[in-house]
């Protein structure tokens, strides 16, 4: 059998946790999702419906699994993403982020605090939820 049986994001996703898994028992894996996924896999779209699979199969995993829901996330440091349109919208909206950081502060966060805030759910006395909106992103990678 094959380590990534196929392209599908559930697949590759529980594939990947079950790899690391299975030889350490105590690694804590982080899920990168997004806002608006729906624990109930009952969400209007794929996208929701899919993620919310792949964290509910995860979390049901014998292993400390987090899933990170960010909103809006503001590139920083050079941060660039792959995917054209994303670069587009980015450059388009980008001047906005001060305004919606006051306005939407629960949904929006920055590459700094998300790339903070992954590894520091691994540490021994860190206390948050095992589902992390952009709030909670934002306070454990401040």
């Amino acid at each position: 059998m094959a380590l990534w049986p196929s392209s599908d994001p559930y697949d590759f996703a529980l594939a990947a946790a079950r790899a690391v898994g299975e030889h350490n028992p105590g690694i804590t894996f982080t899920y990168v999702s997004g806002e608006g996924t729906g624990s109930t896999e009952r969400g209007r779209t794929m996208w929701a419906r899919v993620k919310g699979r792949t964290e509910n199969a995860l979390l049901a995993m014998p292993m400390n699994a987090y899933m990170f829901r960010p909103g809006y996330i503001q590139p920083l440091h050079g941060a660039v993403s792959e995917t054209r349109l994303h670069r587009v919208m980015y450059t388009l909206v980008s001047w906005l982020y001060p305004v919606l950081r006051r306005i939407a502060p629960s949904h929006t966060t920055t590459t700094e605090h998300l790339g903070r805030a992954t590894p520091a759910v691994a540490r021994p006395r860190v206390r948050c939820p095992r589902v992390l909106d952009s709030r909670e992103i934002n306070r454990l990678g401040a």
